[in-house]
């Protein structure tokens, strides 16, 4: 007996490489691309990509609103400016997990001027990106540019 409703089966989905969605999310040189997320999969309540800067390039200042965000970096150097004036930071490097709070307004950097940046990173229950004002390069305590 069927009861006339339609039932959608979910199954496993994969992205493959080279398949990433991009059409997310971004801010400045920090270039987000998703593998697992509710513009492209069944997904409801996580986004989960791959960020990366090129060497010496910095994201805008942003924050990500409600999503707590846990990244984990599989190249080179990076550094999460934060706090007031960006006066704070910790500094990340292949094999490092971090966590970022909600609402946190912060910097992410490469640290190399020769090395791309790279790592993953997952967010609940969005990549939600607010860009913020640019704050000039002085402020950001040993970065500079490629």
């Amino acid at each position: 007996m069927s009861s006339g409703i339609e039932t959608h089966r979910v199954v496993p989905q994969v992205t493959r490489a080279g398949e990433l969605y991009g059409d997310t999310g971004q801010s400045g040189g920090a270039v987000r691309l998703s593998g697992v997320s509710p513009q492209h999969t069944p997904a409801t309540k996580i986004w989960f990509g791959r960020v990366s800067n090129e060497p010496g390039y910095r994201s805008l200042p942003h924050h990500h609103g409600e999503a707590e965000t846990g990244g984990y970096v599989l190249t080179g150097h990076g550094r999460i400016y934060f706090g007031e004036n960006y006066a704070e930071w910790v500094d990340m490097t292949a094999g490092d997990f971090v966590f970022v709070p909600p609402y946190m307004p912060h910097v992410e950097v490469n640290m190399s001027v020769t090395e791309e940046l790279v790592w993953l990173t997952c967010r609940t229950p969005d990549n939600i990106v607010v860009n913020l004002p640019d704050v000039d390069d002085s402020i950001l305590e040993g970065y500079r540019r490629a």
